[in-house]
């Protein structure tokens, strides 16, 4: 875990999957407390933590795909599309930047 921290697609990895769980706790925690319970505390706190790491995420992206020399047309655009997606950060993760970070 902590060689992650020494690369940066590991830590675009990591960035990944904070943005992965935050997407997942604002649909599936704060959203139902928001319009089940009314009570949208959850959302606003989730709403502005998830939108940073949701930037950090897709600058990250950018910053890397620049580094790395991706194409915008096979890897970029996956990885940017994938955190709008839910659990699309896990799958990024799993079958894109583990096997560059091998490399």
């Amino acid at each position: 875990m902590l060689q992650l921290f020494s690369t940066k697609i590991g830590r675009l990895r990591i960035i990944g999957i904070l943005e992965g769980i935050s997407l997942l706790t604002l649909l599936f925690v704060a959203m139902p407390m928001k319009y089940l319970l009314h009570n949208p505390d959850a959302t606003r706190v989730l709403g502005a933590v998830h939108g940073a790491i949701f930037l950090l995420f897709v600058f990250n992206t950018l910053s890397v795909g620049v580094e790395q020399n991706w194409k915008f047309k096979t890897t970029t655009w996956k990885v940017l599309i994938a955190c709008i997606i839910p659990f699309g950060t896990f799958y990024i993760d799993k079958h894109i930047l583990s096997k560059l970070e091998q490399q």
